[in-house]
């Protein structure tokens, strides 16, 4: 049975479970992305087709008399960087764009997703990084395929 969901049904942290099982289906951060995702749950699929809703750790993505189904993301390998000035910031931030290294801010640390390269530049440069699993809010996004340098 493949039963299409168009949009989350709210946040775990706000829905009313009562006495039904949680179900919980885990994704890529990477799935938070797409707009049609198939997902396999007890006793069948689940077709998500979210047009411009976007998806996020703990959405309940369908619920019936017995169990509630909630997205799981899973953690990421990234290197959490920490600059100790704006300066170094800026120098890092501009440093990983010249290598189209997809990156977030997140609570005064740049996240990227674990690469021996970057590790290796960070390591280079001195800066104060660690390695971890990390369940991301948001996928890491891409340059735009037309991005180019101008001359």
């Amino acid at each position: 049975m493949l039963k299409i969901v168009e949009q989350p049904l709210g946040n775990i942290a706000a829905f009313s479970v009562g006495k039904r099982d949680i179900e919980r289906v885990a994704v890529s951060s990477d799935d938070l992305a797409k707009r049609i995702l198939r997902l396999e749950i007890r006793g069948g699929s689940l077709g998500l087709r979210l047009g411009e809703a976007s998806l996020r750790d703990g959405d309940v993505v369908y619920a019936d008399d017995e169990r509630v189904v909630v997205v799981a993301v899973d953690p990421d390998d990234v290197l959490a960087v920490r600059p100790r000035s704006s300066t170094e910031a800026f120098e890092l931030g501009h440093a990983l764009g010249n290598r189209h290294t997809p990156a977030q801010l997140v609570d005064g640390e740049i996240v990227v997703a674990y690469d021996p390269l970057i590790e290796a530049l960070l390591r280079e440069r001195g800066a104060h990084y660690r390695r971890e699993q990390r369940r991301l809010a948001q996928p890491f996004r891409h340059a735009h395929a037309a991005h180019g340098h101008e001359a």
